[in-house]
């Protein structure tokens, strides 16, 4: 059994996806509600797999002063996971320790592998809407023939990171983090495999490949990412041409 780690921020304006708010028609609200959604189809897919889910909240102390609220995060994404999850109850709750994602993946990855004793850990952020239950336990089979398992994303970046021993976890997601990873699995001695390409919402290029995949599964009645699919019909996304470039903007 693989545990699973969610990487999960409070869904707070202008915390989340901050790249999509500034260079697309969503403002941090829209980017929040979106954030959202995507964690909650994440925990949900987790939950549906044979892994073990491990909810991994950011600190208050590790959130920017501009995006303090008076509500806990841990209590914000306790509140999506309830929403997400048929037994809130039964997943694991632990804060994240470090300064940056690459920090705090390492030391949650570190800690469960050589701590805890399981056999394999899956660092998943919460943009990974795409990743299903078919997906997670395929990940998870992989891990039992290589050390590494990465499911790579848009533009380089990782929507799953599993393994089974540490690697030097220092700079590790540094873009493009798929080829980063990857260098210090094999620096380690360690065989590396991987999942499909999948499109999470850090980028815009990412975000304009998941409205489009979302939005044309949704048309074949093929299987969504259902709160993700739902916030994007909201919002009234879609991928548009103009002027020979394909931009994201609202029906």
């Amino acid at each position: 059994m693989t545990t699973v780690a969610v990487l999960a921020d409070p869904p707070r304006e202008g915390l989340v996806l901050p790249a999509i708010a500034e260079t697309t028609p969503l403002s941090t609200a829209d980017a929040a509600r979106l954030y959202a959604a995507s964690l909650a189809d994440v925990l949900g897919a987790v939950e549906a797999s044979g892994g073990e889910l491990l909810v991994n909240y950011r600190s208050d102390e590790s959130i920017p002063e501009e995006y303090a609220t008076d509500e806990s995060a841990e209590s914000e994404v306790r509140d999506v996971a309830s929403a997400a999850l048929s037994t809130p109850e039964d997943a694991r709750y632990e804060v994240q320790v470090g300064e940056t994602f690459a920090g705090r993946a390492g030391n949650t990855a570190t800690h469960l592998l050589d701590q805890e004793d399981v056999e394999s850990v899956a660092i998943v952020p919460g943009s990974a809407a795409f990743l299903d239950r078919t997906a997670v336990d395929g990940a998870a089979m992989k891990l039992r023939g290589s050390e590494v398992v990465l499911g790579p994303g848009i533009d380089g970046d990782l929507y799953y990171a599993g393994f089974k021993h540490p690697i030097d976890f220092a700079g590790a997601y540094r873009p493009p983090a798929i080829e980063t990873i990857t260098e210090r699995a094999l620096a380690d001695d360690h065989d590396v495999d991987f999942l499909s390409t999948e499109p999470t919402f850090e980028t815009p290029a990412g975000l304009q490949s998941a409205v489009a995949l979302c939005r044309a599964r949704s048309q074949a009645g093929r299987i969504v990412p259902a709160h993700t699919a739902a916030c994007i019909e909201d919002l009234g996304l879609a991928v548009q041409e103009r002027d020979g470039r394909r931009e994201l903007g609202r029906e």
